[in-house]
């Protein structure tokens, strides 16, 4: 697709963490901004690009090492307003004629207050309501003097100058990190910051949508189009936004493996096929996949089947749809931002596992990815204004090779058949106690063991399980839902209980790291 017309706020990355969190936070105040790695940003780009403001992010290099990041001078010379943030404070020092230096007892990590001085600005409003304001450092080197032209504004302990500023210039620089949780009030900093730089605010999913509409339509004209459709919510908003645009032009195939949950092939038929009306081929070949899944156990062995089955049979059906030229994908914004070599130029490749693998090189047809500048929340909201269940929306994610990897070792109908009602009834249960939409993920695994039970006057020998929820803000990490011990033994009561074949429940408490969420 062609770009989205919006005015446009630049962050230049230098290699931070969570310099996506940036982004985030100024999309929820509805301003579009796009996140480019500092080597890739050329007098040439700014021109082109003309940001309305530039955001300089932080990151791990020190100003004073040769060949260290930094930003076109241009950035300076634009009459635009630009925020610098940790190591963009400090290269805005060092450029500007300030002066930044080793730690020498200065350096800070972690939680850290900051005081404001006399003078009140701006960029502040809302600030020290109290007599300090919480925020989050994280910096070695510090700014030893600051350039000419800028004032001090905020103090902190390790940090003299957390919050400078040039305001003829419209400079702002700051030693801590607004974006992360940790600095509470850190929005209204951004906010502050992009009501200076003169944005209104146009960045809406009712903005979105309807550009989009109209640009799949001049990109797609009269032909047809396939998706690739997973049931996911990624997947399953691409479909829903592409077929408005274009009817009956979009075919969706929906590949079963036999690895989704209990019910959920059919509420996928249901919701496309019957709800939308949206031209749909459902893929049963759940015998094909665990057929040459049985008997293999090793976890990457079993990905690679999946996921080469799973283009083979894409390919089949997809073969039938006559004078297809288009493969639509979930890609999101993330994926196109990790996929930028951050030291290694300015090449970009979209990662080729999302949703459909290789298949647009194989069969040779063009890509559309609707959704490539939004993320996962903003997904969402757009499945909202598209009308999709609320239900649907707010569904946890589903790994793409499905029950696969929460059943460790060998893959059976048996066990597939205990995993997915015991995995419904921890779902509900979760639903039940309202607590669905406070967890990120949560999924029963069963493991390769049996263990000895009583149940009644006899003895069982059958499987245990684990249960496992977690929260997280990205998937990136995680920690374990805190559950009550009363959940805990009323959930486990009710699966052995109710899911012949299981007579022993546990609770995975692993955070990620060291854990990854799935099992395998």
């Amino acid at each position: 697709m062609t770009e989205i017309e919006h005015e446009r706020l630049l962050i230049i990355d230098f290699g931070s963490q969570v310099t996506q969190l940036i982004a985030r936070r100024l999309r929820e105040l509805d301003v579009y901004c796009e996140i480019h790695p500092f080597q890739n940003v050329t007098d040439a780009f700014l021109d082109e690009l003309a940001p309305r403001a530039i955001i300089l992010s932080g990151g791990p290099a020190s100003v004073m090492d040769e060949g260290s990041p930094r930003p076109p001078q241009k950035v300076f010379e634009m009459g635009v307003p630009v925020l610098g943030i940790c190591y963009g404070q400090q290269v805005m020092m060092h450029m500007l004629g300030g002066k930044v230096e080793r730690g020498d007892g200065t350096a800070e990590f972690g939680r850290a207050y900051v005081t404001p001085t006399e003078t009140r600005i701006d960029l502040l409003k809302g600030w020290f309501l109290e007599e300090r304001e919480q925020v989050w450092m994280s910096h070695g080197d510090h700014v030893a003097a600051i350039a000419p032209g800028f004032d001090i504004y905020g103090t902190s302990p390790g940090a003299p100058f957390a919050v400078t500023a040039d305001l003829e210039r419209r400079f702002y620089a700051v030693q801590f990190h607004p974006e992360v949780h940790h600095t509470p009030n850190g929005k209204t900093l951004y906010q502050n910051f992009i009501q200076d730089a003169g944005f209104t605010g146009d960045w809406t999913m009712a903005a979105y949508r309807e550009e989009a509409v109209r640009q799949i339509r001049e990109q797609v004209g009269d032909k047809q189009v396939i998706c690739g459709l997973s049931g996911g919510v990624d997947s399953s908003v691409a479909a829903v936004l592409i077929h408005e645009a274009i009817g009956d032009q979009l075919t969706c195939v929906f590949v079963d493996h036999g690895l989704l949950r209990q019910g959920e092939a059919d509420e996928v038929v249901t919701m496309f096929r019957d709800h939308y009306n949206i031209p749909l081929i459902h893929a049963d070949e759940a015998d094909l996949f665990l057929g040459e899944l049985d008997g293999q156990s090793d976890p990457e062995t079993k990905r690679k089947i999946i996921g080469r089955l799973f283009i083979d049979v894409f390919q089949k059906y997809a073969n039938e749809i006559e004078g297809a030229e288009f493969l639509a994908q979930g890609t999101l914004y993330p994926d196109v931002i990790e996929s930028v070599s951050f030291s290694g130029g300015p090449s970009v490749t979209i990662k080729s596992h999302h949703n459909v693998g290789g298949l647009p090189e194989k069969m040779g047809l063009k890509l559309i990815e609707p959704l490539r500048e939004l993320f996962k929340d903003e997904v969402r909201a757009l499945g909202m204004e598209l009308g999709l269940p609320a239900s649907f929306i707010g569904r946890h994610p589903f790994p793409g090779p499905g029950l696969a990897i929460r059943c460790p070792g060998e893959i059976t109908r048996e066990k597939l058949e205990i995993l997915r009602k015991a995995d419904a009834v921890y779902i509900d249960q979760i639903r039940k106690h309202g607590l669905y939409d406070e967890i990120w993920q949560a999924f029963v695994a069963i493991l390769p063991v049996r263990t000895v039970g009583v149940m009644g006057d006899g003895r069982t020998y059958d499987f245990a399980c684990a249960l496992r929820a977690v929260t997280s803000v990205d998937g990136m990490t995680a920690d374990y839902y805190p559950f009550t011990h009363d959940f805990l033994g009323e959930t486990a009561t009710r699966i052995i209980n109710e899911v012949r074949g299981i007579n022993r429940v546990t609770y995975d408490i692993t955070s990620k790291p060291p854990g990854t969420i799935e099992w395998e």
